[in-house]
């Protein structure tokens, strides 16, 4: 267990239970023990709270099993079984409550389970408590304690047997059961009569309650591992644009266009290695290296072929990229093209698709040298600007927008065609603060940089801007969730303090959050870090 370290919420337990213990010794007044009932309350809210939080993560889990089984369902069954570890260890612990309860207050089981600690006639009676968990045994080795340990210790080995091999030697999941323990005198003691000997009644179920803490705490951390571990392997693209692939560049009259439509993800940081030939639809790959290379910029290779004859063009190629895990792996590629005298070309400057609310780029233009172009649009409207064509006024919930050009040679005017591009709407910003949206961030630069910040998603080629308007900060204060509402996109003065104070791994969650752009205020995706 050798690099372990306490939650906040732990050690607050922690500290607090080693104080009311020594203060017992001396003397169980009865304003100690209504500390102990103040403590096992907070410990049972925060453990409703936890297992509601962990239903959610795993229901989230299920849906990623349910859109990709094959590629999910080997982390979803650990996921499954840590689930049903922890409900197992968790009823066991519950039981042992029971128990203790039944026969120090000396009332039926079925009552011991619904009684409040608060209600309970002998709360500061540690006879029966002790001889349940410790037995007639010097070290607790005859009594439920060391069954409690061993259970933890079965259920810490299986849970860490869940992880994939490479971070089992580095998760730690807490529940400490070897380590110097010492009782108030400085004598060393095991774990079964560090926590159960002589303890009274209120403090054993506050114990109790905060090894079940742990447990959800464990339980918590191996099923967000394993659904991370999911994506961990897959390819990180940080683009993603419509392709459109026709079996034919050129259509004559009478034949019928055919094209697969498809969306094409990409990473810009990294180019792959491209060559190919021309008049063959075949590259092998011991020719790979005689082949014409292409060079790619931002993760995206355009092959440039001249059109100087008409006529029917092959051409084929290899694509060389590196995966993930290190491998290159290969792919083929090839396709062919008609050169014929050109027609109306229309390309958005952006990607195929115009967005509602902003600014569209197209570049229209037509060979041959007419006079005058003149497009309309179905719906919004189109202006000039410069050598482009500004795309915009396109309202909500529509589909399609058609381009229609006419083109005057020679005085009149001819029709060139039309083209029909999608709409769609902007995509919301990422909000971060310190450069973060969610994971670890550490205290001094959360602390630098209180402001959130809306940031366009990555690929998203329009330069907009967006604000934060409003938004919620919530934490957990000594196990109770505390939140404050907040205008603007600034961390409140409260927030830096409550900041300022957490200790390491303090979790934080900025949600609700607003933002005010050019096509106005919506609701986006919040914030969870935790505090390094």
């Amino acid at each position: 267990m050798a690099g372990y370290k306490e939650t906040p919420r732990q050690k607050m337990i922690g500290m607090m239970y080693l104080v009311l213990t020594a203060l017992l010794a001396l003397n169980v007044s009865k304003q100690m023990l209504d500390a102990f009932i103040v403590v096992n309350e907070t410990m049972e809210n925060t453990n409703s709270n936890f297992n509601k939080k962990l239903d959610n993560t795993i229901a989230k889990f299920k849906v990623q099993y349910q859109m990709n089984p094959n590629k999910v369902g080997p982390y979803w069954d650990r996921a499954k079984k840590a689930r049903q570890l922890s409900e197992n260890l968790a009823n066991f612990i519950d039981s042992l409550k029971y128990t203790v309860i039944s026969q120090t207050e000396r009332i039926p089981f079925k009552d011991a389970k619904v009684i409040a600690l608060a209600d309970c006639e002998k709360k500061e009676n540690y006879d029966q408590p002790t001889n349940f968990f410790i037995g007639s045994s010097h070290d607790g080795s005859s009594g439920q304690a060391r069954v409690l340990k061993n259970k933890i210790e079965e259920y810490k080995k299986q849970m860490i047997g869940l992880l994939d091999a490479k971070y089992q030697g580095t998760m730690k999941l807490g529940l400490k059961t070897e380590g110097k323990f010492k009782d108030s005198y400085g004598v060393g003691q095991n774990w079964e009569m560090h926590n159960f000997y002589h303890t009274i009644l209120a403090a054993t179920i506050t114990i109790l309650n905060q090894i079940k803490a742990d447990v959800y705490n464990a339980e918590f951390d191996v099923v967000n591992n394993l659904f991370a571990a999911v994506s961990a392997e897959d390819w990180k693209f940080d683009a993603i644009r419509a392709k459109v692939i026709p079996k034919s560049n050129y259509v004559f009259l009478g034949e019928e266009y055919q094209a697969e439509i498809l969306v094409a993800a990409y990473d810009t940081k990294a180019n792959p290695n491209v060559r190919y030939v021309l008049g063959s639809d075949t590259l092998t790959a011991a020719n790979f290296k005689n082949a014409t290379p292409i060079t790619g910029e931002n993760g995206v290779v355009t092959l440039k072929l001249g059109g100087s004859s008409e006529g029917l063009k092959k051409f084929a190629g290899i694509i060389k990229i590196v995966s993930p895990m290190g491998d290159t792996m290969t792919f083929h590629f090839k396709d062919e093209f008609i050169v014929a005298k050109p027609a109306l070309i229309i390309s958005p400057t952006k990607m195929n698709v115009f967005y509602i609310g902003v600014d569209n780029p197209v570049s229209i233009s037509v060979p041959g040298g007419p006079e005058k172009v003149t497009p309309t649009i179905s719906v919004g409207s189109i202006r000039q600007e410069g050598k482009d064509w500004i795309v915009s006024g396109i309202p909500q919930n529509t589909r399609e927008a058609t381009i229609t050009v006419n083109a005057v040679f020679s005085g009149k005017s001819k029709n060139m065609g039309s083209y029909v591009a999608r709409l769609k709407p902007v995509p919301d910003p990422i909000a971060k603060i310190g450069g973060k949206n969610q994971g670890v961030i550490s205290k001094s630069i959360l602390l630098a940089s209180p402001i959130l910040i809306a940031e366009m998603p990555v690929g998203f080629d329009f330069d907009l801007k967006y604000v934060v308007t409003s938004y919620n900060f919530v934490t957990d204060i000594t196990g109770e969730l505390y939140e404050e509402k907040c205008q603007g996109n600034r961390l409140s003065p409260n927030m830096v303090r409550l900041i300022t104070n957490a200790k390491k791994n303090k979790r934080i969650w900025l949600e609700n959050l607003t933002v005010k752009g050019p096509d106005g205020e919506r609701s986006i995706t919040g914030i969870n870090l935790k505090i390094n």
